[in-house]
């Protein structure tokens, strides 16, 4: 990654939001999204605080901006077609889909997501699938990808007491290693 690249000043806000996510007990996943060199929107996961699988930042982000008139001020089948996000994990099937309804531009992320991911990681929602109407998105990822794995290491060695039955986690250790 170019060091000196705007795209790591956009990564770093996301990793701001994934540490207010890990803060108040969420999967610790951010974003924002980026219009003409300025954040427009940012959000954390809120899974856990609205009880709500939905709540993912791409989709908080999303609704913050759809509600803002002045950053949709005429109705557009692709309200994000000049938009660009940044976030911390590559954006799940759900999410990935939701950003192709919207027309994205682009998306630039941490590190992959290999449970999940719809860009590329799992399914290619983004641009390896066919769809009639909308348009695909380049995903990039690898933006800050060590320190995105770790926040989410972080996580999953505390104890969730949002999930349904809590697995205990007193032995875990944190491991710092990150493999390429």
């Amino acid at each position: 990654m170019d060091t000196g690249s705007p795209h790591l000043r956009w990564m770093e806000e996301a990793m701001t939001m994934a540490e207010e996510a890990l803060a108040a007990g969420e999967v610790p996943v951010g974003c924002v999204f980026v219009r003409e060199g300025s954040i427009i929107a940012r959000a954390r996961n809120r899974t856990n605080e609205l009880r709500n699988a939905t709540r993912h930042a791409e989709l908080e982000a999303i609704d913050s901006i759809l509600r803002d008139k002045e950053l949709t001020s005429t109705i557009s089948k692709y309200p994000l077609s000049n938009t660009m996000l940044y976030v911390t994990v590559e954006p799940c099937m759900m999410c990935a889909s939701a950003l192709r309804q919207m027309g994205i531009k682009e998306v630039y992320y941490g590190c992959g997501n290999d449970r999940f991911g719809g860009c590329g990681s799992v399914l290619g929602v983004n641009e390896m699938l066919d769809h009639p109407s909308h348009p695909p998105y380049r995903a990039i990822g690898g933006y800050l990808r060590e320190e995105a794995i770790l926040i989410l290491r972080r996580f999953y060695i505390t104890e969730n007491t949002n999930a349904p039955v809590p697995k205990s986690k007193a032995n875990r250790v944190l491991k710092t290693e990150i493999l390429p």
